[in-house]
């Protein structure tokens, strides 16, 4: 493997895994010292078993707790300012995010402003945040966000209908506590969509050209891992090992994109997500095959290294069949998950892909794209996969 000599950095949380590793939020609670955690989470999880069970540590180990559930799927930029407000009001101390990446990015917004001020958006950027938050303790629900260990949060303003990155240290949680009980009651088309996240995340990392040795390592790692599970987890009777697996596999894939930055596949999956409000797994599951097609010449033996990691004979294989055969098995796994190639959208024209292909071309992901490409050639794919809903 090539190992580069230039200057790069390397972060990443605390980071607990094993099953019931979400009890140990007690103890995590008590080293805090907090007297007020404020939980940020899901609605749709508030019924769990699992759920309870982790408020019932909390109960144990704090004289009080208060919680926000009022997050969506892609999270709002009000969403945050009012989880700050209810922090800052309610005198909480400490931080635990429950869910994937939509709670924990929204934890992130709510850890900023409470502790700096002003607005989230005032944050958009690299390195923008002048002082850290209180402490956040993660505890995701999915295998494919990897917000849990990532010093990224992605958070939708809603005035201009994009979705904008913060991107610090500052936002890197202080633990994760990685369970896979939680991901065995998570519904198989989102496990899929998740799944191919945390695919493209890897993928992304190691092709970028800010990848470093030891991203390189850990996003190798999550190809290979999430190759070999990802269909096996999207069936109803999946084991314990193989979500545990895929949890793994989405670490792997969090700590090399969170260090190595991402790419076009990105840049445009936000850019669908904010202004069309699509859902991201979804996005980049329908990207992925197009952007490898379009980046492949640029860096042949990286993605012939992803080949092999995804077990596709490349022996006697020219550089045009190995990229026609990994594009092919990017669709394969797609097609078998359920994702469609596509996405409907009610109203399609030259100003919506125009749109989109500009805030894609502004996305600070389209930085580290191994290939410097043209708002032309993202509007072609914008192009191919949208679709105006019928009526």
């Amino acid at each position: 493997m090539e190992i580069t000599t230039e200057l790069r950095k390397f972060v990443a949380p605390e980071i607990i895994t094993g099953i019931d590793a979400r009890l140990m939020i007690g103890r995590y609670i008590m080293h805090f010292a907090s007297k007020k955690p404020m939980v940020v989470t899901d609605a749709n999880l508030l019924s769990l078993p699992w759920f309870m069970d982790i408020l019932e540590e909390i109960k144990n180990c704090a004289a009080d707790y208060c919680m926000f559930s009022h997050v969506t799927s892609n999270p709002r930029d009000c969403e945050v300012m009012q989880g700050a407000e209810m922090f800052i009001s309610e005198k909480c101390d400490l931080i635990i995010a429950i869910g994937g990446g939509s709670p924990i990015d929204c934890a992130k917004g709510i850890s900023i402003v409470s502790t700096n001020g002003g607005n989230i958006l005032d944050y958009e950027g690299v390195d923008e945040i002048n002082f850290p938050g209180p402490p956040l303790i993660c505890i995701p629900t999915t295998a494919g966000a990897s917000a849990d260990v990532s010093q990224f949060a992605i958070i939708y303003d809603t005035a201009n209908m994009v979705k904008k990155a913060i991107i610090s240290k500052k936002v890197v949680p202080d633990l994760a506590l990685l369970d896979v009980v939680p991901l065995m009651t998570l519904d198989p088309y989102l496990t899929a969509c998740t799944g191919m996240d945390a695919l493209t995340h890897a993928i992304e990392a190691y092709v970028s050209n800010a990848h470093s040795h030891l991203a390189n390592v850990h996003a190798l790692e999550a190809i290979h891992i999430i190759g070999e599970n990802i269909e096996e987890s999207v069936k109803w009777e999946r084991s314990v090992d193989t979500m545990f697996k895929m949890m793994f596999g989405s670490l792997h894939a969090g700590l090399a994109f969170s260090n190595a930055s991402l790419g076009l596949v990105h840049a445009m999956a936000h850019s669908m997500g904010g202004l069309l409000d699509l859902p991201h797994g979804e996005c980049n599951s329908v990207l992925l095959e197009h952007v490898i097609d379009l980046n492949f010449d640029a860096v042949q033996q990286r993605y012939t290294d992803i080949a092999e990691k995804l077990n596709i004979e490349i022996k006697d294989k020219n550089s045009y069949e190995i990229k026609e055969s990994l594009i092919e098995k990017i669709k394969t796994l797609r097609i078998n998950l359920g994702v469609k190639g596509y996405e409907e959208v009610e109203a399609l024209n030259d100003d919506i892909l125009d749109k989109l292909s500009e805030d894609a071309m502004d996305d600070p992901c389209i930085i580290t794209n191994p290939k410097n490409v043209t708002k032309e050639e993202i509007r072609a794919i914008f192009k191919k996969i949208l679709r105006k809903s019928k009526e």
